[in-house]
């Protein structure tokens, strides 16, 4: 095996807190080492990387656009050491901690409605949530659990289903007063606006009732549903959006559906997780309360 000579977590303390206080001198004295000994490690990196990370500038220190770039990186590292760190410091049997990933707006409008009971009745299990926009390795990302939108075949996942999806074109109210539509066919006049991920589907959208459009691939592109709502009701145009993601917009008055079609997806969302993962307790707790709250708490316009 090639042994590989990294940078040593020293060595990466010393840059970060030199780049941070821009001082050899203050950062010895956060790590409570010598100014000397701090020099010398910044030296060394830079030897190592074959790229300058400091120059001095009328007595002072400033960041070379290599050192700006490497920061980011050793920050990043300094963060996931620490906080492995803290995870196995304070770990005791006591607690067990489930690594959740969830696309955005379905985890903001649906997910972390179920989560306040799961807490509740399994107080030894601490979440880490985070947001994913599209599909990916769970083993390379160390992600016990995600939502998925999407076919529901992937290889090495188990896979349940939560939820069918119907779309509909929804718009603020005074955004339609203004346009007042008449047809589907008028909708192409508007405003349109996309999900990054789905750059096809206002094509969909009207080519399923049969209007031909050279305006369907047009408009502003957001990465999230969220932001696309959010858009949608200040009057920035029309959405496509999963209807069960804007029940409440649409009850209230918030938004507007702009016309009656509703486009069934062939996706669905599914809850996945790695099948080595699947008898793992904190993984079968997590997943037995999704598909029972799935099941009871189905949202309008969707269908398991």
């Amino acid at each position: 095996m090639t042994t590989r000579h990294l940078p040593s977590t020293i060595t990466m303390q010393c840059f970060e807190a030199a780049a941070r206080h821009m001082s050899f001198t203050r950062a010895a004295a956060e790590l409570s080492i010598t100014q000397s000994a701090v020099s010398k490690q910044v030296a060394q990196l830079e030897a190592y990387l074959q790229h300058k990370l400091f120059r001095r500038v009328r007595r002072s220190l400033v960041l070379t656009p290599e050192g700006s770039l490497y920061l980011t990186e050793v920050r990043k590292i300094l963060a996931q050491i620490e906080m492995s760190a803290n995870t196995i410091m304070t770990y005791g049997g006591q607690s067990e901690v489930l690594r959740v990933a969830s696309l955005p707006t379905f985890g903001a409008r649906w997910l972390a409605r179920q989560l306040p009971d799961f807490l509740d009745a399994n107080p030894r299990i601490d979440l880490s949530v985070r947001d994913h926009v599209e599909t990916f390795d769970l083993d390379q990302e160390d992600i016990d659990v995600a939502i998925f939108h999407g076919h529901g075949s992937w290889p090495n996942l188990e896979c349940h289903k939560l939820f069918d999806e119907e779309v509909v074109a929804v718009g603020s109210p005074a955004y339609l007063a203004r346009q007042r539509p008449s047809s589907a066919a008028d909708l192409a006049e508007c405003r349109l606006l996309h999900l990054s991920t789905r750059p096809d589907a206002w094509h969909r959208w009207f080519a399923d009732q049969g209007i031909t459009t050279d305006r369907s691939y047009h408009g502003t592109r957001f990465e999230t549903f969220q932001m696309l709502i959010r858009t949608a009701m200040s009057g920035g145009g029309l959405a496509l959006v999963p209807r069960f993601f804007v029940d409440a917009e649409l009850a209230e008055g918030r938004l507007s559906l702009a016309w009656s079609h509703v486009l069934q997806g062939p996706d669905a969302y599914y809850l996945v997780h790695p099948e080595h993962l699947g008898d793992l307790s904190r993984v079968r707790r997590f997943v037995d309360h999704v598909l029972a709250r799935a099941e009871a708490d189905a949202p309008d316009g969707a269908s398991r």
